[in-house]
């Protein structure tokens, strides 16, 4: 079960006419993907609770808004920057309103008297997997977002940046006939006392127990994976110690090795790979072959075999204690792994391991190193011989962009002369004036990122942006001029060559 489009106004509505005007007392952050907006309630009422917890959760198999009656875990340890940004941004602020956006799974709390004295609002997207909050400015602006919104495979912009306007997702609207509210989340079987908030206890009824249950499975597979990887590592300890005690057994062997080369150092000489001697060490002194490396000399060879009986001496040293260590070590984290598969509370065990010293402590990601993704630009940028920006779009659709939205009215717009291409701008500087260089190096992209980019000469239009149009219903990268001039440009493939260098300059 979900809370569903048709479930939001009603709840909206509830939630607003418990906490409209209520100022915000605390923001409590619940990673990942919960909050809890502290609300006080006791200036409104004396004798009622003294506070209203409204919870906004962005969980993806239970994203859910509603008044919190029940007791809720608390979060150890930090929240993350966009919990610490709402309690900058928040802190103290009145609720205006809360509801819902459009007909869709999106649902937003207003806020008046800000520390910053600006409006803001929580927006709620409770689209599943893709659930998120948002933290909007003046104008809908996107000042925070607790999810970093995912790049579209095909590379385009995201739909959602930091400090562009917040835009509702495309897609399908909800069925006109789905369940109401009250259908789709039936009153507790048992009340203790009646709620202050009817419709919100019914969806915490029946969403808080499934969303526990996720958190629990969620974290028993952390924990499963944390251990398991620190037992992988106590296996390759031991399988480690096992090896340098195989080596110990052959410590007397080297040694006696060294003697033996030591004693016929006469016999040996460089560039020799291998020697052959009588073992004095062995009943009726058999012959025993001895590797040389044929780059040392021979005292070399000799001080190579003792420096690798001394290694094997300081290796064979506490090796068995250590053997008896990594041996606890391996048995204590499998016991460790068989206990979370069944572990009621694997948080909790969690943090015993930690004190045990058999999981380091987590590492809570830090969103300040996520990487915000950069917007999509509709064109590519280079730089002209005098400094110039040139921007060239990337497709059609692009040109439009870039000709309509990317560029100003003394700009100067190029593009091939009766032949498709990209779009070009030659960007104006403050005096307004465009050198010929520039003129012709924005001219030469014009051609190149045209059919015509192999001829030798073309004709270009040379334009003011603002005196391009967009005739109502044209196809994309179709435009009108209304002046402007032709100029016959040569190629030049060395000057070609350095102003393709410059992209992204």
């Amino acid at each position: 079960m979900k809370l569903l489009a048709e479930h939001l106004p009603a709840i909206c509505a509830e939630l607003e006419s418990l906490c409209a005007g209520l100022k915000v007392k605390d923001i409590a952050g619940l990673p990942p993907r919960d909050m809890l907006l502290v609300l006080d309630a006791e200036e409104r009422d004396p004798d009622g609770p003294a506070v209203h917890r409204v919870r906004l959760s962005a969980a993806r198999q239970t994203p859910r808004l509603h008044l919190q009656h029940g007791r809720t875990r608390r979060h150890k340890g930090p929240t993350g920057p966009f919990f610490q940004t709402l309690e900058t941004e928040l802190q103290g602020a009145r609720v205006s309103s809360i509801h819902p956006v459009g007909r869709d799974r999106i649902a937003m709390i207003e806020f008046r008297e800000t520390p910053t004295g600006e409006p803001r609002a929580l927006l709620l997207e409770l689209f599943g997997a893709h659930a998120n909050l948002y933290l909007l400015g003046a104008g809908d602006v996107l000042l925070a977002h607790l999810i970093p919104p995912p790049r579209p495979k095909d590379g385009s912009a995201p739909r959602l940046s930091i400090g562009e306007p917040w835009k509702a997702p495309t897609g399908g609207r909800p069925a006109p006939s789905a369940p109401s509210l009250e259908e789709s989340f039936p009153e507790p079987e048992s009340l203790e006392r009646t709620p202050i908030a009817p419709l919100s206890y019914r969806v915490e009824a029946l969403l808080e127990p499934l969303a526990e249950a996720h958190h629990l499975a969620d974290e028993r597979k952390r924990l499963i994976s944390r251990i398991e990887r620190k037992l992988t590592r106590a296996k390759v300890w031991v399988e480690g110690l096992e090896e340098r005690r195989e080596a110990a057994h052959t410590l007397d062997r080297v040694r006696q090795d060294g003697d033996l080369l030591k004693s016929a150092m006469g016999a040996i000489k460089r560039g020799m790979q291998s020697v052959t001697l009588p073992d004095w060490f062995a009943d009726g002194a058999p012959e025993r072959t001895l590797t040389l490396d044929p780059k040392l000399s021979p005292k070399e060879n000799v001080d190579k075999y003792f420096a690798r009986y001394k290694k094997l001496l300081r290796s064979a040293d506490n090796l068995e204690g250590e053997m008896a260590q990594a041996l606890e070590r391996q048995a204590d984290l499998e016991a460790l792994l068989e206990e979370a598969q069944t572990h009621a509370d694997p948080t909790t065990l969690d943090e015993e391991a930690v004190g045990r010293g058999l999981l380091d402590p987590r590492q809570e990601a830090d969103q300040r190193k996520r990487v915000e993704p950069r917007a999509r630009l509709p064109y590519r940028t280079f730089q002209a011989s005098d400094g110039s920006e040139i921007r060239v779009g990337r497709s059609a659709r692009d040109n439009d962009d870039l000709t309509f939205r990317h560029a100003r009215g003394n700009d100067l717009w190029l593009h091939t002369a009766d032949v498709p291409g990209s779009h070009v701008i030659l960007r104006a500087g403050r005096q307004k004036e465009f050198t010929d260089q520039a003129v012709i190096d924005a001219a030469m992209l014009a051609i190149h990122f045209s059919p015509q980019k192999n001829a030798s000469r073309a004709s270009v239009h040379l334009v003011h942006q603002k005196q391009v149009h967009k005739p109502k219903g044209a196809k994309p990268g179709l435009v009108t001029l209304a002046g402007g001039k032709r100029r016959v440009v040569r190629m030049d493939e060395a000057r070609l060559k350095e102003l393709l260098k410059t992209q992204g300059a």
